[in-house]
């Protein structure tokens, strides 16, 4: 049910009200679920890191440790899959978010968080809070 209704928000461009409505309906992640190779995409709700995301050709995140964390895996010229350092690296935590202790990246140089909620056993939602911003950009991950 969960992964349905994530599908429907990456087809249909929704609010943030709707994907953090959905967010907040799923369960915690332990952090050590967190680690290995995924494939990103976007919930599509206007945020404006939406754009900066596609032009950078973002494919996902890379977890080899939990201080050893590639917030941006992105497409190079040859297009490979390749750390991007556009944000730095990150370490991976657990941190509470709207309530709920679950598995966080969190980013070296730079105020942001992103927090995951559990959608399958290979499915996870991210929401990235960044310091400053009114609203958070929606993602969701999915393991390699």
């Amino acid at each position: 049910m969960s992964a349905q209704r994530l599908q429907a928000l990456i087809d249909t461009p929704g609010t943030v009200e709707d994907a953090l409505a959905l967010f907040d309906a799923l369960d915690p992640v332990d952090p050590e679920a967190m680690l290995g190779d995924w494939d990103g995409g976007l919930v599509p709700t206007g945020n404006p890191g939406e754009g900066m995301l596609d032009k950078l050709r973002w494919q996902g995140k890379a977890f080899r440790d939990h201080d050893d964390v590639d917030p941006m895996v992105c497409l190079d010229e040859s297009g490979e899959r390749a750390a991007s350092d556009v944000m730095g690296a990150a370490t991976l935590r657990r941190v509470e978010y709207r309530g709920v202790s679950t598995a966080t990246m969190v980013y070296d140089r730079h105020p942001v968080f992103d927090h995951f909620r559990r959608v399958d056993e290979d499915t996870v939602m991210g929401v990235m809070d960044r310091k400053g911003e009114d609203a958070p950009l929606v993602f969701f991950l999915r393991r390699r």
